[in-house]
């Protein structure tokens, strides 16, 4: 029983080591590292509700807002790395990144192939939504990415734009409308709030 039990536990912790290795997270994060207090609008209750597999079982989105250097991309990655630690295939890209894969995909005739890459996965963040302009090309590519997971898996969105002004930014109110519809209704929302924390980087949680 203790040499199946120690098997069991190597077979994890090996699992976890690769899908971290191919989330590609922007930061080597976890939970025990975000700080929560009423200065950043973040709750140590709205945390553990998102600690476990229910979010993701339930395909659950997540949307985190605030300004620049609030810690956006650090609270995606360690929740990220949570549902990496508890089995889940994740992915990370920023949207810049994620709009020259796209490029990169239709011009070697692989579209087909990395979308069905995206789909497998049960968790993906999608970073720095709405920072740039993004063509008609992605808006579209990036419907079908949401389409494939509703109600399937669940992705986490962090943007400095408020939801409010996710609509305007997207410019095309038919396309607007379907991907809004496939983020918004079924979202935990986290608006951070606070300075910058990126003046010591040893206090970006």
């Amino acid at each position: 029983a203790t040499l199946m039990d120690a098997e069991v536990q190597h077979r994890a912790q090996r699992r976890m080591e690769l899908f971290l290795r191919t989330s590609k997270l922007r930061y080597r994060a976890t939970l025990p590292d975000i700080q929560c207090s009423e200065e950043r609008n973040l709750q140590p209750q709205t945390l553990a509700l998102l600690a476990d597999d229910a979010y993701l079982n339930r395909a659950e989105n997540i949307i985190i807002t605030g300004a620049t250097g609030c810690g956006k991309s650090f609270l995606a990655c360690a929740l990220g790395h949570q549902a990496c630690a508890n089995g889940h295939r994740t992915l990370y890209f920023n949207l810049n990144r994620l709009s020259e894969q796209i490029a990169i995909a239709k011009t070697d005739g692989t579209l087909i192939k990395w979308l069905n890459l995206l789909k497998k996965a049960q968790l993906i963040i999608l970073d720095d939504f709405g920072l740039q302009p993004i063509t008609q090309q992605v808006k579209l590519i990036l419907l079908q990415i949401l389409e494939d997971r509703y109600g399937e898996s669940a992705t986490i969105i962090c943007s400095q734009l408020p939801v409010a002004k996710w609509h305007e930014y997207l410019d095309e109110p038919t396309i607007a409308d379907a991907i809004l519809d496939r983020i918004i209704p079924k979202a935990h929302r986290i608006e951070l709030k606070g300075k910058s924390r990126r003046k010591n980087l040893n206090q970006l949680p």
